[in-house]
């Protein structure tokens, strides 16, 4: 076939569409086989889906009066099993504390917003750091023990902020808020899941 006859012979508009389509979809292989490894990129690592994931505790270890911390998150979170008495020193002592009915709601699930700030009233479980500015309050469940008239609780010795057993700020502490409940759910009689929520 001439040059003459290859020029004159007419265009074909179907076997035109035949390559735009197998063109278009190369090149949306090409583009998909290239975005598939950044999209991948921009998912969490399993550490940090593992930091953001519920932590189990079962709480019939928990013994009467002992502090135990687990980390969620990132943050120390503390499980108390408070005795009869620790329950007794919570009662009248509103007039010692900034927020006693727990009025600022972002503190405390909903389930939380009552005089023990929990689910069982036995078992605390409140974020281990001070509201005023991140420090670590150090535990004195003991009455007395920080001041006189000192009903048990808290007490952060960066700036002096004091909180009772439930977590509760005292007045003129520098913690404008009480400690923060974060959420949590049982799922059996000593499954505690912290990051759950009966909420959701």
């Amino acid at each position: 076939m001439s040059t003459k006859e290859i020029a004159a012979s007419p265009p074909n508009p179907e076997r035109r569409e035949l390559l735009a389509k197998a063109s278009a979809a190369a090149g949306g292989l090409a583009l998909a086989g290239a975005a598939a490894p950044f999209l991948a990129s921009l998912a969490p690592s399993e550490r940090a889906r593992a930091q953001g994931a519920p932590v189990d505790f079962d709480t019939s270890k928990l013994a009467a009066g002992v502090l135990v911390t687990v980390e969620w998150r990132s943050k120390p979170v503390w499980l108390l099993r408070r005795t009869p008495e620790m329950l007794a020193r919570l009662e009248g002592i509103g007039h010692l504390l900034t927020d006693p009915h727990s009025a600022v709601t972002s503190q405390q699930p909903e389930y939380a917003r009552n005089a023990k700030r929990s689910i069982r009233p036995e078992t605390l479980v409140v974020v281990g750091i001070c509201t005023h500015l991140g420090c670590i309050p150090s535990y004195y469940p003991e009455p007395g023990t920080v001041e006189p008239g000192w009903p048990g609780g808290w007490y952060c010795p960066c700036h002096g902020s004091k909180f009772d057993l439930a977590g509760r700020v005292h007045r003129g502490s520098p913690a404008p808020t009480n400690l923060v409940i974060p959420p949590h759910v049982y799922a059996g009689e000593t499954r505690l899941v912290i990051g759950g929520d009966r909420t959701t």
